[in-house]
């Protein structure tokens, strides 16, 4: 099993949602984030002072699933969150050693 984290820009989160749903996904984790990579953040203007905003708003998404639908989901995710800009985001792909269904007590695939 994997676990593949997204970091997206927040106005991408339906139109990934969807691309996960068609591929076959049922359960994703949504979490509101802020960061930034290589833009830095920027600058903005508030009345009258301009100051830097470091931190920009991010939306991250976890998914776990078996190893034969990585590839499928990566790619889906890659292509509904690119705009072509900087800042689109990181996809990130672990290995998961253990999964447990809290409610039935079902452990690996089956619980997922």
């Amino acid at each position: 099993m994997k676990k593949i984290e997204a970091i997206i820009k927040p106005f991408k989160l339906d139109e990934v949602k969807e691309a996960l749903q068609e591929v076959g996904l049922q359960g994703i984790t949504v979490t509101e984030a802020k960061g930034f990579g290589r833009q830095k953040g920027h600058t903005e203007l508030y009345r009258g002072a301009e100051y830097v905003v470091d931190f920009l708003p991010k939306v991250k998404i976890e998914v776990v699933l078996a190893d034969d639908m990585v590839e499928a989901a990566v790619e889906a995710i890659r292509k509904a969150a690119q705009t072509g800009r900087i800042g689109d985001g990181k996809i990130f792909v672990s290995s998961v050693e253990e999964v447990i269904r809290i409610r039935t007590g079902e452990t690996g695939p089956d619980a997922v």
